[in-house]
């Protein structure tokens, strides 16, 4: 305790002095002068050896501390300034706006106070309300409602399929039409331009003579679980409704949420979304659009799911190019396989072929463009028009849009034997 100091001052009657030990780290001095000026003075000397051992919170700029204005030196000892007063300092003006003087600055990516609100601000603008009249033999029943995000100054609007397309065909009563309102209180009549129901992708064209605000995509590639997101929509027709969470899983498969047809991935997310919010975006704290909301888990919490964006900039693409989505389809069943998957088959089967990655082929469809080029189950694809391949994913895009072009496959069957297909993809049934 042999730094231990003790620091005594008198201004003025009111004045109130107290001087506590710190029996943390040692030795240390805390000094509180209060005043009848409603400021307090609060000086806190940690000695050097242990001074630099520690990890000092307000270093980390996780959450801004406005209480923190910077260091200074009183003998050997570092020191640090806490005031507070009935009108704040002009260096905690600044830091509460995030401006702090030459102090360092918040680190980029780290949560703040108004870092999802902020997010939420840059896009929020450009979020719309999508109504669409439902009936048949025109005769109108209902109204389907969902969001979207204008992503063009064109008034391109991105939403969800089953917002504005009857999934028998284009909406008898509706025909192709869908009232948007913008949060400014503007409606427009829109146009659905694309729509491709196996994502339950689409694109809604509006027209405007005024600026319109826009919405720009990111890119979900390299989320993680855990990353702050936030979920921005109408749901039951509330608009500028914003919930945030965190991103669950990054590549939840179709097949775990019992959805047929074609391998699809979601995002997976405890944001909040209901009715309504279908088509709106999921955004990350950038204020980037990382993904369209588009499915929740009734009858439980905390369980919402979207289309990531770089599949959905994909289905843009297409949309641009051939109007449509074009999917190659080869009829091979496909599971991804890693040690833990190979070392299990192994011990049922001492022929499965000894690999340390690829992707095996449990079931080929009768008929298919597999089954015409050879493939057989139990097969494990390790090469892909020349590219060592460990996913399901790797091979699709490989394959990308190529309808009727040969693709060279390299196989790995029993006993370590391998072979060389050619498989002809076709185009997949936009139905399936």
């Amino acid at each position: 305790m042999r730094h231990f100091l003790r620091k005594f001052a008198i201004s003025n009657k009111n004045s109130v002095i107290r001087v506590i030990s710190l029996a943390t780290a040692g030795s240390g001095l805390l000094y509180s002068n209060s005043g009848s000026d409603s400021e307090t003075s609060v000086l806190v000397s940690i000695p050097a050896p242990f001074r630099d051992s520690l990890s000092w919170p307000w270093q980390t700029q996780l959450i801004p501390r406005p209480s923190f204005v910077g260091p200074s030196q009183h003998g050997d000892l570092s020191s640090f300034l806490y005031r507070t007063g009935s009108v704040p300092s002009n260096d905690i003006k600044k830091e509460a706006s995030g401006e702090v003087g030459n102090g360092p600055k918040p680190c980029c990516g780290c949560l703040g106070r108004d870092t999802i609100a902020n997010a939420a601000a840059s896009v929020g603008p450009a979020v719309v309300n999508l109504s669409v009249p439902q009936g048949f033999s025109g005769l109108t029943l209902g109204k389907s409602i969902g969001s979207g995000t204008i992503i063009g100054a064109d008034g391109t609007i991105l939403t969800c399929a089953h917002v504005v397309v009857d999934f028998q065909g284009w909406n008898a009563s509706s025909k192709g039409k869908v009232d948007v309102t913008l949060q400014d209180g503007r409606i427009f009549e829109g146009t659905v331009v694309n729509a491709d129901l196996h994502s339950d992708i689409a694109i809604v064209k509006i027209s405007s003579k005024t600026p319109l605000p826009t919405a720009k995509l990111g890119s979900s590639s390299k989320l993680r679980p855990g990353d702050w997101v936030v979920a921005l929509g109408c749901p039951l027709s509330l608009q500028n409704t914003i919930t945030a969470g965190i991103v669950s899983c990054v590549d939840r498969k179709s097949s775990d949420l019992g959805l047929g047809g074609m391998r699809r991935e979601y995002l997976q997310t405890d944001c909040a979304i209901n009715a309504g919010n279908s088509g709106g975006p999921l955004v990350n704290i950038d204020g980037e659009i990382i993904g369209v909301n588009i499915i929740k888990v009734l009858g439980a919490d905390g369980l919402s799911f979207a289309v990531p964006i770089d599949s959905v900039s994909k289905i843009i693409e297409h949309f641009k190019t051939n109007g449509r989505v074009v999917r190659p389809w080869l009829g091979l069943k496909m599971i991804d396989l890693n040690d833990m998957i190979v070392a299990q088959l192994k011990e049922k089967d001492s022929t499965f072929p000894t690999v340390s990655k690829g992707v095996l082929v449990p079931m080929v469809t009768p008929g298919s463009p597999a089954e015409r080029a050879g493939f057989n189950p139990g097969d494990v694809v390790v090469e892909f028009e020349g590219r060592p391949v460990g996913s399901i994913k790797e091979i699709i895009e490989i394959m990308g849009d190529k309808i009727g072009k040969p693709l060279k496959v390299v196989v790995k069957r029993a006993k370590d034997r391998s072979a060389t297909l050619t498989v002809i993809p076709e185009e997949a049934n936009p139905n399936m």
